[in-house]
């Protein structure tokens, strides 16, 4: 079963969250996720557990209790929602501000007159 953590402290490492869960049974892998431009913590992450009810005391033993300064939010992982591919759900036409790049409007580069 995964299970999601989440309120951690920006100093907990992977084998501290592995540590925290092995009391309650077998940790398949623990993994914290990573700002993929900053490589700091995002602030949560997931840990598998072999069986249901392992995992189940897992939770119950440890949302609301303390990890390195932090009352940890643990729960059941819901599955990712499906999102589109591509332009990351933006107007591929826009650059960003909502105004076009160049043409009438743009008041920068250079001008023809």
């Amino acid at each position: 079963m995964k299970i999601y953590v989440g309120n951690l402290s920006y100093e907990a490492t992977e084998e501290d969250l592995r540590s925290a869960f092995e009391p309650f049974g077998q940790v398949d892998s623990a993994a914290i996720i990573n700002d993929k431009y900053s490589g700091r913590s995002k602030g949560f992450g997931f840990v598998e557990m072999g069986s249901q009810s392992e995992a189940q005391a897992a939770i119950d033993g440890l949302n609301g209790k303390d990890l390195k300064g932090r009352a940890l939010n643990v729960n059941e992982a819901r599955p990712r929602p499906d999102r589109p591919r591509g332009a990351g759900g933006r107007d591929s036409s826009r650059h960003g501000s909502g105004k076009p790049r160049h043409g009438r409007g743009d008041r920068g580069g250079n001008r023809r007159f």
